[in-house]
């Protein structure tokens, strides 16, 4: 029997405030000493109450107004209750029945050309716990992450294979990055991915039995769990075996899924509304500003590109990183050439970035130097050589190309009667390669061509040089 995977995904994304999600405590706790961010707010303490952030509330409808979802005018926060050594609290403050928003769709492009809309049930607001570290002589917990502001982004079950998933969860990374909502920085454990797997014989509509993946931080890790748990379900029920509702884990050595517990439905969680945080109330004014503020999404950028002249896989890449995209766009804005600067950022720049062990967050060169750059070649004003030349140079002091290529005498040379003048002096100097260019050996001529570039540095047209020593050798 075939059987159709069916699945849903559950991505958890840490909103970037300054703050946490509840009291004054940083938000910024990558690489910080295990519990240095912590206050009797985001531990638990019994009697302190908390404050809802108001950065998280308009990041996180932001994000969700990017995914196409609905924003009611009144949501609440609720108790979810569970017992784990990393949650002080004895539960975690999220939303349940009347979430921030709801009713979105996000559409991924698959390897073959077709486009697929997947739904998005809801996008809700919630606080993280904190985090556990397991070693030989017990487990450590680190407080740091507890009480940090989360969107949970619920999908509809409709994503069919991990191709889907993943196009899905990097489509989903690159808008919370647009909007500013979320870094979605996964090594520095700000995206996280929940994989709810089921399968069905092909053409039954009734959904089959699902497993829950939980806590998976990469993409690479989310493929793999899929595609192990796809099989691990088709072996089972091939042999006559039943899936049962359970919470898995993700041995990343191993690569398989391991039972951690069963799990029914949600009523275990005990959810209530939260008594000390008020109902959120959103006025559509607020919402129609924070429209506003939503910018060009990845696939408007790169239909944008394409029409400047861009090639498709040239145009993805720039428009699947946001920095990428302002870099671009300030870069091509000076240079007045979007094709030639795309060539440039994404050869060169990122070719020497590359090279280096580096990623475009180590970049030095500014994006106004790098339009200066490719505006000195497209104005004639440097030959493409020297340019690449002296790259390095502009690089890695990021100079500004114009006064460099001043000061450095780099100009090409457009006196006619002074590149005349290097020709003949060539042609003096060199009888021998002059004879085999008479003789017929066309190809002598580069000979020539290639000592006036030394001795002009590159500052020579080649074009223009060719045409002169054709006509002085004539």
């Amino acid at each position: 029997m075939e059987y159709e995977p069916v699945i849903g995904l559950e991505v958890h994304c840490r909103i970037s405030t300054k703050t946490k999600m509840f009291c004054r405590c940083s938000n910024d706790i990558f690489g910080a000493k295990p519990n240095t961010h912590i206050c009797p707010i985001c531990t638990g303490f019994p009697g302190m109450l908390p404050l809802m952030n108001e950065e998280v509330v308009k990041k996180g409808i932001l994000g969700a107004l990017a995914l196409g979802c609905e924003v009611p005018a009144f949501s609440k926060m609720d108790r979810k209750s569970y017992f784990y050594p990393d949650l002080p609290k004895g539960f975690q403050i999220s939303q349940y029945d009347l979430p921030v928003s709801e009713k979105g769709k996000l559409t991924i492009t698959l390897s073959d050309g077709t486009s697929k809309e997947i739904g998005i049930t809801r996008l809700h607001l919630e606080d993280d716990a904190g985090k556990l570290t397991h070693t030989a002589g017990g487990t450590l917990v680190d407080f740091n992450r507890s009480g940090t502001p989360l969107m949970e982004i619920v999908s509809e079950p409709d994503i069919r294979s991990t191709e889907e998933a993943s196009l899905y969860a990097r489509q989903l990374q690159k808008i919370m990055r647009y909007v500013g909502a979320s870094d979605a920085d996964m090594e520095k454990g700000m995206m996280r991915f929940d994989i709810n797997v089921s399968l069905r014989p092909k053409g039954q509509k009734e959904f089959g039995i699902r497993s829950e993946t939980k806590n998976l931080n990469s993409f690479r890790s989310m493929e793999k769990a899929l595609d192990y748990e796809i099989k691990r379900q088709t072996e089972l029920l091939e042999s006559g075996g039943k899936v049962v509702q359970e919470t898995r884990g993700w041995d990343d050595d191993k690569e398989i899924t391991v039972s951690q517990r069963s799990k029914e439905e949600a009523a275990e969680y005990r959810y209530f509304p939260e008594p000390d945080i008020p109902p959120i109330v959103v006025t559509r004014e607020m919402v129609e500003e924070l429209k506003k503020q939503i910018p060009e999404l990845p696939d408007a950028k790169v239909a944008k590109y394409k029409e400047m002249g861009l090639s498709d896989d040239d145009a993805k890449i720039i428009a699947g990183d946001v920095k990428l995209v302002k870099f671009f766009e300030k870069a091509a804005e000076v240079s007045g050439s979007p094709k030639k600067t795309s060539n440039w950022l994404l050869s060169e720049l990122l070719g020497h970035l590359k090279a280096s062990k580096m990623t475009f967050y180590d970049n030095k060169l500014s994006a106004e130097n790098l339009g200066k750059l490719v505006k000195l070649i497209d104005d004639g004003v440097i030959s493409g050589k020297i340019a690449k030349d002296i790259f390095e140079e502009v690089y890695s002091g990021d100079l500004d190309p114009e006064k460099y290529v001043e000061e450095k005498g780099l100009k090409v040379i457009e006196d006619t009667e002074e590149l005349e003048r290097i020709c003949q002096e060539t042609i003096d100097k060199n009888p021998n390669i002059v004879a085999d260019f008479k003789g017929g050996k066309e190809k002598a001529i580069g000979g020539l061509v290639g000592k006036i570039m030394g001795t002009t540095r590159g500052t020579a047209n080649p074009k223009s040089v060719n045409e002169i020593l054709r006509k002085l050798l004539a």
